[in-house]
């Protein structure tokens, strides 16, 4: 099994980590209420925005499978924190799709293929994941 990535402590409470295959870079800072400078993504941060960018990328899959045109969709992602211990304790996700004429079968399909994504099923049971889905006619 190849390596997926390298983490190198910059000091600072300040990580970069390389994804090996493409070369690619993020840097994640602790989070200000957390004794950093907050300038990037925190690790938690990045767990709660790699579940909306999970359930995005399930849903293009699901809908090139099931020849769905998805013509524009955004996720807006809000981490809550809990204590004792500190943790994530939950996970808003606003998924606003433009709305060309999904039937009611197509958006049953966009959404399943969402809350199964890999990374909502890999979360504790104990991190709430409130999801939203909303159509719009009107592009925002």
């Amino acid at each position: 099994m190849a390596k997926l990535s390298q983490i190198i402590y910059q000091g600072e409470l300040r990580t970069e980590a390389t994804h090996l295959q493409s070369g690619q870079v993020i840097v994640s800072d602790a989070p200000v209420d957390n004794l950093g400078k907050g300038a990037a993504f925190s690790p938690s941060d990045l767990v709660a925005t790699a579940l909306g960018s999970c359930m995005l990328t399930l849903m293009g899959i699901a809908a090139n499978e099931h020849q769905i045109v998805l013509a524009e969709i955004k996720a807006d992602v809000t981490k809550i924190m809990a204590s004792n211990p500190r943790r994530i304790g939950a996970v808003e996700i606003t998924i606003a799709i433009h709305d060309t004429g999904f039937s009611h079968k197509e958006k049953q399909i966009l959404e399943i293929a969402a809350l199964t994504c890999p990374v909502a099923r890999s979360l504790s049971s104990e991190i709430v994941q409130n999801v939203e889905f909303r159509y719009l006619t009107a592009w925002e």
